[in-house]
């Protein structure tokens, strides 16, 4: 299943996207005698509620479509989407986290996850432009795989943490490189409001499968910039996820981005800023493309 949020009488609203349709979800549950979200309901109250039966909800979804029922929308092209997640409690990154990428920075490969907070505020969606070239003129990418929690965890094991996971996101760190090292730390070039696209949708892990076998890859202006497999890192997900929920609790909608590999813009010679009418692609098999414009 994928997940989107879509824009409907000022609010977002929970949405799945089935042959190239949006279908709300609170519409599809109730039509199924589930347990319905409410008019208001975002993706994270659908996955507080239903973050334990996602198949479940991607049958009713079916069901709705099938019988051509209101949960339609429209097609998603002619939707405004925002990020998959509109409302996190946390928004999670992982620095330094594939060999070559800490390797062009010149740093010792670290002994445990590199951890590092965004705010909701930053997030952006599939269509929207990324608008930071007022605030640096050294603007990079950084393409990754985000994973969203849809179950609460505290305390879990490697080899139980995939168990928490709803399903996976494209996701662009775009980071204003001068503003991240002006102090010790990164916040600050992390953090910057509507700077981080992600989406295209939230695709539940049946349908990804093998999250540590995915093929990624970075284009600016149809350029090849980034190119790896999330086999490269040096912690996965599972071991992300562990490592997280020993000190803080992991709640359904949290995202955790997971880290980028070689070729960020900073480490180029010459470097590579994004400049205003720049198209960044970041691909991610069998999660999708975020295409985004510089602004």
């Amino acid at each position: 299943m994928k997940l989107v949020s879509y824009w409907l009488d000022d609010n977002w609203r929970a949405g799945a996207v089935l042959d190239e349709a949006v279908y709300d979800i609170d519409v599809a549950l109730l039509a199924s005698s589930m347990e319905g979200l409410g008019p208001q309901a975002t993706t994270r109250e659908l996955l507080h509620r239903h973050g334990h039966d996602l198949i479940q909800v991607a049958e009713a979804v079916r069901r709705a479509a099938d019988k051509q029922s209101s949960a339609r929308v429209a097609l998603a092209g002619d939707l405004r989407l925002g990020p998959p997640v509109t409302d996190p409690g946390k928004v999670l990154c992982i620095g330094l986290n594939y060999n070559d990428h800490v390797a062009e920075t010149g740093r010792a490969l670290p002994e445990h996850p590199d951890v590092f907070a965004k705010f909701a505020s930053t997030l952006i969606g599939p269509a929207d432009d990324i608008r930071c070239s007022h605030v640096t003129d050294k603007l990079d990418y950084e393409g990754e795989l985000a994973v969203v929690i849809g179950r609460e965890g505290r305390a879990v094991r490697p080899d139980e943490a995939l168990d928490l996971v709803a399903g996976v996101m494209v996701l662009n760190d775009i980071t204003a490189r001068d503003l991240q090292y002006h102090g010790t730390q990164w916040l600050a070039g992390k953090a910057v409001d509507a700077s981080t696209p992600c989406g295209p949708a939230l695709v539940t892990l049946d349908e990804v499968g093998d999250v540590q076998s995915l093929d990624l890859a970075t284009r600016v202006n149809g350029v090849q910039v980034q190119g790896s497999n999330t086999r490269h890192m040096i912690f996965p997900v599972a071991e992300l996820i562990a490592y997280i929920s020993k000190f803080l609790t992991l709640s359904p909608g949290d995202i955790i981005s997971t880290g980028t590999p070689e070729g960020i813009g900073s480490k180029r010679n010459p470097p590579l800023w994004l400049l205003p009418g720049d198209v960044v692609e970041v691909v991610v098999e069998r999660v999708g493309t975020l295409r985004s414009v510089v602004r």
